[in-house]
C-alpha cells in the first residue's frame, strides 16, 4: 500500500518568512520517509475545518513547482483543483509544465470546486454546481485531447479553443494521471469511470458502498474496475512519540482489505518533521507486504 502526504496548511510556527525553507524540508522528509506522493490544496482562503481564511495559503501550482526542485521521486499533485478556477487550456499546460520540470513526476488532482467564499471574494467565476461539473467535463476531454497528437480545435457544452497545440508535450505517457476527487454517485464517480485513472474518496462508514458505485460505472461505461487507483484521504496522527502507530497500521490495513491502494492525507505537525520520520520508519515497513 501506498501512502500520500497531503500538505493543507502552512500557518506554521515560524510564519511567512520561514515558510519556503519548512516546506522545501517537509517535501525532502516525505521523500526520504518513503511517501508516494505529495499534494497540496487548491484554494486561495483557508478552509473552515482547519482555520479561519485569514490563515496563510500559498497558490498550488506555484508550490508544487517548488517542490519538484527540492524532491526527485515523489509525485506531485493537488487535492484537489477547482476546474473552475483556470481556464482548462491553460490547466492542461500547467499540469504539462510541471511533468516536463520534474521529470515526469505530475498527476492532474480535479474536482467540481466547491468554496463558493473565495471564489467571490477573488472574483472568479463559480456558476451553479450542475454547471460546474460541466465544466469539469470540457477540462477532462480538453487535457486528454492537449495530450494527444491531436491540435485541432474543441467545442464542448462550455470550453471553445480554436486550437489545443500542447509543445512541449508532457513526459508521461499516455498522459499525467488524472485523479477526480469527491464521492458523489451520479457525476463524480461516473466521471472517474469515463476519464480517469484514480479517484480519491472521503473517509466514513460507506466507503464499500461508494467502490460499489464505482465498480456499476465502470460496468456500464465498458471500463475496467481495477485499473482505476482507489486512495483515501486519512489522518497521520502518529502521535507525540509514536505512540498511536499500532492504530495506524490496523486502519490501514483495513482499507487495503476492502480495495484501497493508497492513503492519502495530512500529518499531523508536519513541520516537525519527526512525524514524517515515524511514519518511514515504523508506519511504511509494517504495510510494506501490502
Amino acid at each position: 500500500m501506498k501512502l500520500g502526504l497531503h500538505i493543507p496548511d502552512y500557518t506554521w510556527p515560524g510564519g511567512p518568512a520561514s515558510l519556503g525553507h519548512d516546506l522545501a524540508r517537509v517535501g525532502r522528509a516525505a521523500e526520504e520517509a518513503g511517501f508516494d506522493r505529495v499534494s497540496v490544496m487548491d484554494h486561495f482562503f483557508q478552509i473552515g475545518h482547519l482555520g479561519p481564511p485569514e490563515h496563510e495559503m500559498l497558490e498550488a501550482y506555484t508550490t508544487l513547482g517548488y517542490l519538484a526542485t527540492h524532491t526527485s521521486r515523489v509525485k506531485l499533485l493537488t487535492l484537489v483543483t477547482g476546474v473552475v478556477y483556470r481556464q482548462p487550456g491553460l490547466l492542461a499546460k500547467i499540469i504539462t509544465t510541471l511533468d516536463v520540470l520534474s521529470g515526469g513526476r505530475a498527476m492532474l488532482g480535479i474536482g467540481a470546486a466547491w468554496n463558493e467564499e473565495e471564489a467571490r471574494g477573488l472574483g472568479l467565476v463559480f456558476p451553479p454546481i450542475a454547471e460546474r461539473f460541466e465544466h469539469l467535463e470540457d477540462a477532462l476531454r480538453i487535457c486528454l485531447q492537449m495530450w494527444s497528437e491531436e491540435d485541432g480545435p474543441f467545442t464542448g457544452t462550455h470550453a471553445r479553443l480554436e486550437r489545443t497545440l500542447n509543445s512541449p508535450q508532457a513526459i508521461t505517457r499516455p498522459h499525467p494521471p488524472i485523479l477526480i476527487g469527491g464521492s458523489g454517485e451520479r457525476k463524480t464517480l461516473r466521471l472517474v469511470a469515463r476519464y480517469a485513472q484514480a479517484c480519491n474518496l472521503f473517509p466514513g462508514p460507506d466507503l464499500d458502498h461508494k467502490l460499489d458505485v464505482l465498480r456499476q460505472h465502470c460496468e456500464a461505461e465498458g471500463r475496467d474496475y481495477d485499473e482505476i487507483e482507489k486512495t483515501v484521504l486519512f489522518n497521520f496522527d502518529v502521535g507525540e512519540r509514536g505512540e498511536k502507530v499500532g492504530e495506524i497500521v490496523q486502519q490501514l490495513r483495513d482499507l487495503h482489505r476492502r480495495g484501497f491502494e493508497v492513503a492519502h492525507g495530512r500529518v499531523t505537525d508536519v513541520w516537525k518533521i519527526t512525524p514524517l520520520e515515524i511514519i518511514g520508519r515504523e508506519v511504511l515497513p509494517a504495510i510494506a507486504e501490502l
